[in-house]
């Protein structure tokens, strides 16, 4: 399918993986809607994007500011084609130290941020008779580390909610897909790993951004369902979900990282 003229609405989009699909987007002909919560950081991206392309303040964990924001962007451009929910972050720290503060916050961002934001474009691609969902999740979301019960618990419900929504939506017109990376050399680490531990140990496995950019763009140009990077990893997904135990006893080392 091609992107050309088709209204793109992105969270988390003020750097990383959200910027960088922006951009390409913009390269493609479509009209980039950029949102985050830092308007700085967008005015600065905004200024390097060629094309047209348009962004707003907002904060995913306000049902309000996010219906208002997707009402504005609906009235400016007449339709949101796709829906990139992006906005996320990880923490990794082990059970009985994180507060549970940690676990309420990151779901409220990573999970309930993706249904705001699905729950207030999704009526109006209804409207339309097509649209289509791209839900940023990740190979936690399949593959649960030690560190990162609140993440891979985000992670997983996204997950459930994309399956689940896909399977609702079947002849609707609206398609809906997963996107499931594994690291990415990105700001992300400097919160979820400050004293670099893990990005030191698994650093030869670190995706690069463009790689994850350009693997979203094609998710839209395809409307694949799902995608997994690296393929190794969704390979090695389906195998612990196969062969829970035969996974541990082999990958479970490997695994502990954090």
């Amino acid at each position: 399918m091609s992107l050309r003229g088709r209204v793109v609405l992105i969270t988390g989009a003020s750097s990383g993986i959200g910027a960088l699909t922006a951009k390409l987007l913009a390269e493609r002909g479509a009209i980039p809607v950029l949102t985050a919560r830092s308007r700085d950081k967008l005015m600065q991206l905004s200024g390097v994007i060629r094309g047209e392309h348009a962004f707003y303040e907002m904060d995913v964990t306000s049902a309000e500011q996010v219906a208002s924001v997707v009402s504005e962007v609906h009235a400016r451009y007449g339709k949101i084609d796709i829906l990139l929910n992006n906005a996320g972050y990880g923490e990794f720290m082990a059970f009985l130290e994180a507060p549970l503060g940690h676990f309420q916050e990151m779901m409220d961002v990573n999970y309930m941020g993706t249904v705001r934001c699905t729950h207030a474009v999704l009526p109006y691609m209804l409207q339309a008779g097509g649209g289509h969902i791209v839900n940023v999740a990740s190979m936690a979301g399949k593959m649960a580390t030690a560190k990162s019960t609140g993440y891979a618990a985000t992670k997983h419900a996204v997950l459930g909610f994309t399956n689940a929504l896909r399977r609702e939506l079947r002849g609707s017109g609206v398609f809906v897909s997963a996107v499931n990376p594994g690291p990415i050399d990105t700001p992300f680490f400097v919160r979820a790993d400050p004293g670099g531990t893990y990005v030191r140990n698994v650093r030869k496995y670190i995706l690069s951004p463009d790689r994850v950019a350009s693997a979203i763009v094609s998710v839209m140009e395809r409307r694949k369902q799902e995608l997994d990077l690296p393929w190794a990893a969704g390979v090695g997904a389906k195998f612990a979900q196969v062969f829970p135990r035969a996974f541990d006893a082999v990958f479970g080392k490997f695994l502990n990282k954090k």
